[in-house]
Parts: C-alpha cells; structure tokens; sequence
C-alpha cells in the first residue's frame, strides 16, 4: 500500500503519466468538463475536499511552469485568489475571461473536480520538467 504522496490512484497515474507542457485542470465542483476530457471526481460533499487541498496535494507531485485562472476570480473569490497565488509561489500566472477558461480545459489531460463550492476556484496547471 502506497502511504506517502498522492493516495488517489487515477490522479497519481495520471500525473506519472504527464509531459512537458501537458494541462492539468483542478475545479471546482461546478465547473463544466468537456466531453472527452478525463474526469478525476474527488467531489464528496460540498467544500470536501477543499480546492486549495486539492492543489497542495498534486503539486506535492507535479512540476509546473505555469497556470492559467480565470479574471472573474479577482472580483467574486479575491481570498481564494490569494490563497492560490501564494500556493503557486512565483509560478507564472495567466489569467484569462472565465469562457476562455472553460475552452481551455478541452486541452488539458483531466479534469480534477474537487468538492469546492467558491465561485471561480479553479486552475490550470501548466506542467514543467524536473531537469
């Protein structure tokens, strides 16, 4: 039995299994996920688990060079915003409109959707290399 690092089987495999540059989305619980795009549904109730658990977690095993956030999220979740951006450290972070956003995620490898219900909590990872 694994017993450090991500527990969650789909998300460790998946996160194995990423190149440079691939997309991974973490959401929140209301964030649509296009058809054809890998779903990791961590969802169990309303705010479990929390986005901002969500994201430590998987960067505790994801190298990222950039993320990607939608502007809406400065207006309707400032705290959570900040909480991200202190998270990422000094990531590079593109921020675009929230429709922009959700086309996007058609590129990334999967969607995690946490339990997360604060409007706009939601990132693109962008991934980097370990070298």
């Amino acid at each position: 039995m694994k017993q450090i690092g991500l527990l969650n089987q789909p998300l460790s495999h998946l996160i194995a299994g990423m190149g440079h540059m691939d997309e991974l989305c973490v959401a929140d619980a209301g964030l649509p996920i296009p058809v054809g795009v890998a779903r990791v549904d961590l969802a169990i109730s309303r705010n479990l688990p929390p986005f901002l658990e969500v994201v430590r977690a998987i960067l505790s095993e994801l190298r990222i060079e950039g993320a990607i956030i939608a502007e809406e999220m400065s207006q309707h979740s400032p705290e959570m915003e900040k909480a991200l951006r202190a998270i990422l450290g000094g990531v590079a972070i593109q921020v675009m409109p929230h429709d922009g956003f959700k086309t996007r995620t058609r590129q990334s490898v999967a969607v995690v959707r946490s339990g997360e219900f604060t409007p706009y909590a939601n990132v693109i990872l962008i991934a980097g290399v370990v070298f």
